[in-house]
Parts: structure tokens; C-alpha cells; sequence
């Protein structure tokens, strides 16, 4: 699984490919996000889109929780599951920024980035606000917003190095507004690998 990317896109950059987007991170370098870390997503707001930072991994299941503890989920594939049907509506529903993934291999982790890297590209996320948990016991309860990614089988280039799954990548911007707006039954169908060869192996970000 995905747990470790990069973005070097910057907030100008973004404001121009989303007309009226409100910017509300601040100041936003370049910079590698883990797990459970805030990281930028373009989100629906009440007067359009707004780039925010979220916690990097959505609520648990129940079932696989041993203790009142919740690391989150950082990677969703199965969008047919009851806990995850709640939160596909184009209001959970969010671009993630990323530049170059990695995964995980023996001694450290590949990096991938596109073989054009002209093309800005985002991960096809959901995403939800103000969720109670204890993401750390030493910190308690705490509110939180949270976002999460999609997953699918993996092209040629990633499955020579994980071979169970890659992120949801959206290259184009009718990609990128699908899956902000349009209805499940439709922006489902961008569940699927990036074309083989639209990827290259890159060195460590």
C-alpha cells in the first residue's frame, strides 16, 4: 500500500486549475506526507472548492479495532463495503495533490512519479470533518477532519514492485471534476490503473 508521497505543486499552481478556489492552508511548501500527518485536499466548500489540510487516514471499521485506539485508513479499495458507501457522495469526496508515491521494498521504498511531469496529477480521495477519535492515546479525543485515497489493481510499472495495488491517479481535468461532481454510478469508472508506461521509477523524493 501507499503510504508515503510527495507534492511540489504549489498553491498558485492549483488556484489556477481550479477557477474560484478559496486558499485556506496558509503558506504551503513542498514536502513528503505520512500517515496520519496534515497534507493539503481540495475539498467542497459552501461557496465551491477550497484547498485545505486534513489528517491523513479516515475512520476504522469497527470490526478491526482492537483497542479504543484508531490509526485510520490511509488507502480504501472496496467501495461496495457499508463503511465506506457513506462517504462516496460528491460531498466526502476530495482531490489529493501528489507529485511522486512510494512503495514500500527491502532496505526502503521506490518512488514513482509520471513520465511527463508537466502533467499535474491528483489522487482520488474522500474525505470527512470534525470526526471524533483517538488517534493517539497520549493526545486522547480529539476532532479531526480526515481524508483517505482510492486504490486499484496496479499497472505494469507498480506491480513489478507491488503487485496487489496502486493509488487512484487523475491526470485530466474532466478526470478531476468527475470525481468531484458526478454522480457514484459514473465517477466509480475512474477506479482503474493509470495506462502502462504513464509511469517511471524516480529516485528517492
Amino acid at each position: 500500500m501507499c503510504n508515503l508521497y510527495s507534492n511540489t505543486t504549489t498553491q498558485e499552481a492549483m488556484r489556477g486549475l481550479f477557477k474560484g478556489l478559496s486558499d485556506r492552508v496558509g503558506n504551503l511548501g513542498p514536502g513528503k506526507f505520512y500517515p496520519d500527518q496534515l497534507a493539503p485536499i481540495i475539498r467542497h466548500a459552501d461557496d465551491g472548492l477550497e484547498l485545505v489540510t486534513a489528517r491523513w487516514g479516515m475512520p476504522s471499521p469497527p470490526s478491526v479495532l482492537k483497542t479504543q485506539r484508531d490509526p485510520g485508513v490511509t488507502n480504501v479499495r472496496n467501495l461496495k463495503s457499508p463503511h465506506w458507501r457513506r462517504w462516496l457522495g460528491p460531498e466526502h469526496r476530495c482531490l489529493v495533490p501528489v507529485t511522486a508515491f512510494a512503495e514500500p521494498v527491502k532496505g526502503g521504498n521506490q518512488w514513482f512519479g509520471l513520465d511527463d511531469p508537466g502533467i499535474t496529477m491528483f489522487f482520488a480521495g474522500i474525505e470527512i470533518r470534525a470526526w471524533r477519535s483517538v488517534r493517539k492515546v497520549k493526545h486522547g479525543e480529539t476532532e479531526d477532519d480526515l481524508f483517505a485515497f482510492l486504490t486499484c489493481p496496479p499497472n505494469a510499472e507498480v506491480a513489478a514492485v507491488h503487485p496487489k495495488a496502486m493509488p487512484v491517479i487523475l491526470t485530466k481535468p474532466d478526470e478531476w471534476h468527475a470525481w468531484l461532481s458526478a454522480p457514484i454510478e459514473t465517477a466509480h469508472r475512474l477506479q482503474r490503473p493509470l495506462p502502462d508506461g504513464d509511469l517511471v521509477l524516480i529516485e528517492d523524493q
